[in-house]
This record gives C-alpha cells, sequence and structure tokens, in this order.
C-alpha cells in the first residue's frame, strides 16, 4: 500500500524471508532483510532468495545497515522490544529514511486477560493510541489503524516526515 516502486527497502526482523520475496521484492529494486535469529536467515537464503534480497544476521539492537532507505518495513515484530528500545529504534530509523522515506508494519494488541501472546514479546500494544505514541515523537505524520476479528486484533502503522497519499 505504501512501498515505492523501484527503491531501496529495509525489512527489520524478517524471519523466513517469505514476505520479502513474495510481497517486497517485486517492488523494490533492492532489499536488505535482517533479522537476529541464527536460524532464519539460513532459512531465507536457501528458500526464499531472489536476486535484489541481501539476508543479513543483526540484532538491530546493535545498529543497523548504512542508509538511506525509501522505504522499512517493520512487520510482526516491533512487540519483540521494550519500550526504551522501541524508542532507540525509532531514532535510528528516522535518520535511515531521510525526509522522504516511509517506515509502515503491523503488530498485535495485547490480550483481553493481559497473557502475552508469545513469550518472547517484551511490550503488547494496549490499542491504536499506545501504539501511536512511539511514533509521535519522531514522525511528523502518523497513521495507524486496526482490524478486529474475535481471535485477533491487529495494529497497521504508516509514519513518515512527508505527508503521503494515505493521509489525504
Amino acid at each position: 500500500m505504501v512501498l515505492k516502486p523501484n527503491t531501496r527497502m529495509l525489512e527489520i526482523c524478517c524471519g523466513d524471508g517469505f514476505n520479502a520475496r513474495h510481497f517486497y521484492s517485486s517492488a523494490a529494486s533492492s532489499i536488505t532483510a535482517l533479522d537476529f535469529d541464527k536460524d532464519a536467515i539460513p532459512h531465507a537464503k536457501r528458500f526464499n532468495s531472489a536476486p535484489n534480497i541481501t539476508y543479513l544476521q543483526r540484532d538491530i539492537r546493535d545498529g543497523f545497515p548504512l542508509g538511506p532507505f525509501d522505504n522499512i518495513v517493520w512487520d510482526a515484530a516491533i512487540e519483540h522490544f521494550t519500550e526504551v528500545e522501541i524508542d532507540k529504534i525509532m531514532s535510528e530509523i528516522v535518520g535511515l529514511l531521510g525526509l522522504d522515506g516511509i517506515l509502515s508494519g503491523y503488530t498485535l494488541t495485547e490480550a483481553k486477560d493481559g497473557k502475552k501472546s508469545n513469550a518472547l514479546h517484551e511490550y503488547e500494544f494496549k490499542d491504536k493510541e499506545d501504539l501511536r505514541r512511539f511514533f509521535t515523537p519522531h514522525f511528523k505524520f502518523v497513521k495507524v489503524w486496526e482490524t478486529i476479528y474475535p481471535t485477533r486484533h491487529n495494529l497497521y502503522f504508516v509514519a513518515s516526515q512527508t505527508p503521503i497519499d494515505m493521509f489525504s
């Protein structure tokens, strides 16, 4: 929805690389896809390689590859970090995107009973406003929306320093 065509993209916390290959590789001219999981990156390279994708094992808490990037995608992984880590990561993302870049992704809300949906999650978001507060100190334009199903409540986000079509 917000991926710029023929651009340089960074996917953080890419897991097995499925999304990079099947959803992003046809839009971006080059993709750098990162994950800290020592098993995920070899799997991604073996099963989801493409000529325009470079997979790297890296923990984003320890730094990012050199930018700039036109798009950064952070799907289903922001919840794996603490509030302090998210703030630090956001600051670094802003520098990697420059004035025209776009950050996008999604996460889940916390369960109604307060139990984490995954033991590896550090912070699960309460609602749209809870998620939005992580972006507004860093980005001028922030959009957060949701889908609610009986067993799943998704939060989606887009953030940029300049207006993009979906903000119109």
